[in-house]
């Protein structure tokens, strides 16, 4: 069983079958650095007090939670009264629906889990629902309130168990149509079209999350360590490692771009096409 303790625990239910589960993060706590703010005179860091306007620094157990209503205007409530509205998908996750694996917009996906039975008791249900969607090739679609929020999620197989995918409601997205109206519905031409694809396959191959890596983290992280070995010393900009970037001067043809890039295998300078410079898709 993990190290780390389950976010949730409950029933993944199907009908009149119920499973006892838990839920896992599927996401490592980050790597990344944690910053804190600190006044330099002193090095000290800053520490923040939660104050009342004409009242002053207030005591933690003075402090509940409000909804604004009106300008100024908060209906007040505890914790016990938030508590208090039970919702049954507080400890039943219901399989409600079911969708086809490539039917939801990868948009509406949101964070990950891992499902896991709570005991050998429970895996022989729990084998029968993976592999009926791994048959199917479908997904489990239904709700589960965890942390103060109800969640709409997503159940699909992943190796000898379940994943769970939180899904965004569709109020909570932001209509296309405001960002995407002032593009051309204007099709590709042929000829160019016929080059990009075969870009696109020469430069396809099987999805490998290993083969990419945070370059901005390493480099934040070797920043870190050049700063402590200077102690204190400020860094010269000669001494940082800057990557040199793409200048996008050049202007040459789209069709001499896109066919230099498949002959050469894409590893070249992008080129400005004296048009609009076509955007650099982060890796």
């Amino acid at each position: 069983m993990p190290a780390s303790r389950p976010i949730w625990k409950g029933q993944l239910r199907l009908s009149l079958v119920a499973i006892p589960v838990e839920l896992f993060s599927a996401a490592r706590p980050s790597a990344k650095p944690s910053f804190r703010q600190i006044h330099e005179p002193t090095g000290k860091p800053i520490h923040y007090e939660k104050v009342v306007t004409g009242v002053g620094p207030v005591d933690k157990d003075e402090i509940i939670k409000g909804f604004e209503y009106e300008k100024g205007d908060y209906v007040l409530m505890t914790d016990d009264e938030i508590d208090a509205v039970r919702l049954e998908t507080r400890k039943t996750l219901e399989l409600t629906q079911f969708v086809g694996a490539c039917e939801i917009d990868p948009i509406f996906y949101d964070k990950s889990y891992f499902v896991v039975p709570t005991d050998e008791l429970a895996e022989d249900a729990f084998r029968v629902i993976r592999d009926a969607l791994r048959k199917t090739e479908k997904v489990g679609l239904g709700q589960l309130s965890m942390r103060g929020k109800e969640y709409l999620a997503a159940i699909k197989p992943s190796g000898t168990g379940l994943m769970l995918e939180t899904l965004h409601y569709e109020e909570e997205l932001r209509k296309a149509d405001p960002f995407f109206s002032q593009i051309s519905a204007k099709k590709a031409e042929p000829d160019l079209l016929e080059v990009a694809t075969a870009l696109i396959e020469k430069k396809t191959a099987p999805f490998d999350a290993g083969a990419f890596k945070d370059h901005y983290q390493a480099a934040l992280h070797d920043l870190i360590k050049r700063k402590m070995k200077a102690k204190g010393r400020k860094i010269t900009a000669t001494e940082e490692a800057t990557p040199e970037r793409p200048s996008g001067k050049n202007v040459v043809d789209l069709m001499s771009a896109l066919k230099e890039s498949l002959e050469g295998g894409g590893r070249k300078k992008p080129a400005s096409t004296g048009k609009a410079a076509p955007r650099k898709k982060a890796s």
